[in-house]
């Protein structure tokens, strides 16, 4: 099992959205998310248009989307992340909110 570090997870963040979130309440935990694209998201045609044709030429989607396919996920048990999730929808940062007072209440800490 190797475990991925702050570091190795947060390489190529502009390409890939990964973040971590360190509490700051005393508790030193630290929350590592991931953006999952969107399926649809694959089939987007982003480029240049060209006004001759009309077509879009280029391919300017395939980097810098801010988010990555689910299997390229590094939040895996192989990589030291067993508890890891996938949220759909909403804030990450209210799920953030959300998991870490759960951690606070299952470690006797008051809320």
């Amino acid at each position: 099992m190797k475990k991925i570090g702050r570091y190795e997870f947060l390489e190529n963040r502009d390409e890939t959205g990964n973040l971590i979130v360190d509490m700051l309440d005393g508790t030193g935990q630290s929350y590592f998310v991931e953006f999952i694209s969107p399926r649809n998201q694959e089939k987007t045609g982003w480029g240049d248009v060209n006004p001759a044709t009309g077509k879009v030429e280029g391919s300017y989607g395939g980097k810098f989307k801010g988010s990555i396919k689910a299997e390229d996920s590094v939040l895996t048990p192989e990589n030291g992340f067993p508890d890891a999730k996938v949220i759909p929808g909403g804030s990450y940062m209210y799920s953030v909110a959300k998991k870490h007072e759960a951690w606070r209440l299952a470690n006797g800490l008051s809320v």
